[in-house]
């Protein structure tokens, strides 16, 4: 049967959090890496053997031209996304492509074009959405555990490296705390809240124009969203939902976290969700059960989802006067 079918896996750009994706992909019995890509070949022939892949290119496109690969994981840095993601949909490939999908909400609306014209599945790689703390998390909120939603608070900061060569600071690449973490607080609210009325927003920012802070507010019809992203700052990165009823807090770092606690009554609950490996497992049993499903988008993560959010954080860019050109 075809349910009990290997999906074959093709991973482009091979950097960080390629690595910690391939390391969860292994874990999962119905999973087949079976094609990597980098422009280095020797970088590709390192990755593949340290996750048995049996074959390595040096070119995107040729990986994107291999019949036996079904879906490719497009891990590339953050301006090539929608490119690349174009090009695979266009091969007849399906797509889980990392976050941001794209440093533009036009560039978004392309892909799922791509994905809706050539007829494969295409998600946004937003692993948080998948793991079990916040699926159970939503639907405690949905029964109305803590009442009505009236706060989130969520942060994503670490002290970033700005080393030569790398990402995270190049502006080229699309570097900088909105697009790289800052996604994450605001597709927390988002998911709790959906698109806000109105976005107040403040950076910090590198000479080369990046942004190096960004704080936000978003207002809704009766609650509001504190969030901040920060590449030269750290934090606890809790996350709380605050409703008129009681609290939920997300275990710490909230954005992959391991369980949750309810505070109600004078009381609190503590709940222990453990991920399968990092995590990056749960989205591909996702794209697994979709493609076998013939859906071309998740439920869970749907094209309009990613592309309220991408419409959010362009909403943001240009309060902010963010600039990748």
């Amino acid at each position: 049967m075809r349910n009990l079918d290997k999906i074959k896996w093709g991973i482009v750009g091979l950097g960080n959090i390629a690595n910690q994706f391939a390391a969860d992909l292994v874990l999962l019995e119905d999973a087949d890496l079976v094609a990597v890509a980098s422009r280095n070949i020797f970088k590709a022939n390192e990755f593949a053997q340290k996750y048995s892949c049996s074959k390595t290119y040096d070119s995107y496109d040729a990986l994107f031209a291999d019949d036996q690969v079904e879906i490719v994981y497009i891990a590339t840095p953050h301006d090539s996304h929608a490119e690349l993601a174009i090009k695979a949909l266009e091969h007849g490939k399906h797509v889980l492509c990392e976050k941001p999908m794209a440093l533009s909400y036009e560039d978004s609306l392309r892909m799922i074009e791509a994905s809706k014209k050539h007829n494969r599945f295409f998600m946004e790689a937003f692993w948080t959405r998948f793991i079990p703390t916040v699926r159970e998390v939503l639907e405690k909120v949905d029964g109305g555990i803590i009442g009505d939603i009236k706060s989130v608070k969520a942060d994503f900061a670490f002290y970033g490296n700005e080393i030569e060569g790398g990402r995270l600071f190049d502006k080229n690449l699309g570097g900088g705390a909105l697009f790289d973490i800052g996604v994450y607080p605001l597709f927390l609210s988002y998911i709790l809240l959906g698109i806000p009325k109105e976005i107040v927003a403040k950076s910090i920012f590198h000479k080369n124009g990046i942004d190096l802070q960004t704080s936000m507010i978003l207002q809704y019809e009766n609650a509001q969203a504190v969030l901040q992203a920060s590449i030269v700052s750290d934090s606890d990165m809790k996350a709380a939902i605050s409703g008129n009823k009681g609290r939920i807090e997300l275990n710490a770092p909230w954005y992959i976290a391991d369980g949750y606690s309810i505070f109600k009554d004078g009381k609190e609950e503590n709940f222990s969700l453990p991920n399968l490996g990092k995590g990056y497992t749960h989205e591909a049993i996702e794209c697994h059960q979709c493609i076998r499903n013939n859906q071309i988008e998740s439920t869970l993560w749907s094209h309009e989802n990613s592309l309220d959010l991408s419409k959010i954080v362009e909403e943001i860019k240009n309060k902010i006067g963010l600039s990748f050109t």
